[in-house]
């Protein structure tokens, strides 16, 4: 596992390559987003992304649709985003309702869910800044059911953070979805390596 700030075309193996080490690499990532998952209240899901999971997920997806060196620098523009840079965290997260007319009513009631994320550590906030690429919340204010979210850090939270046993809870407050969860020292300290 690494912890580099972005994925170059040095990193990708070729299709070869990642298939002789695919199951293993496939053990290690899944071992790791364990400590990296954080089910928040019924229906939202974080996973805190790092290099090693967007390295996998740039794989994968070079491996499902093969389209080599063309897809190659798309894969990379849309994943390098979601890799911390040093002083943040960086999450996708899922509302996940598999009824259809359930999701889609508890949807239409989320507009700016994505400005409602917030880790708290040692009483200090840490507001998430939505990732810029496309709206998350339609005109109609309904949120998307995926959301990429960033959450800086200062110096001084990021040492906090660090410091064995320390409090972190995870959460969203909106209106109408508020719930907090608290890391599991595990994930804590997984989530810590992603800091400089």
């Amino acid at each position: 596992m690494t912890n580099k700030t972005a994925l170059t075309r040095d990193d990708i193996l070729d299709l070869q390559a990642y298939e002789e080490i695919r199951e293993q690499r496939r053990a290690e990532i899944v071992a790791a987003k364990k400590l990296r998952r954080l089910a928040i209240g019924p229906y939202a899901t974080f996973y805190f992304e790092s290099f090693d999971t967007m390295w996998y997920q740039v794989q994968e997806m070079l491996r499902i649709e093969k389209g080599g060196e063309a897809q190659l620098s798309d894969e990379l523009e849309a994943y390098n985003p979601l890799i911390p840079k040093g002083k943040e965290l960086v999450a996708t997260v899922m509302f996940e309702i598999d009824n259809p007319d359930i999701r889609s009513a508890f949807l239409a009631g989320l507009g700016g869910v994505e400005d409602c994320m917030v880790i708290e550590v040692d009483g200090q906030e840490v507001i998430a800044n939505p990732e810029q690429d496309v709206d998350r919340t339609n005109a109609a204010g309904k949120a998307s059911s995926v959301q990429f979210v960033h959450f800086e850090f200062s110096d001084d939270q990021i040492a906090k953070f660090k410091a064995d046993n320390a409090r972190v809870t995870v959460g969203i407050n909106h209106p109408k979805y508020g719930h907090t969860t608290m890391l599991s020292e595990e994930s804590r300290a997984a989530l810590a390596e992603d800091f400089e």
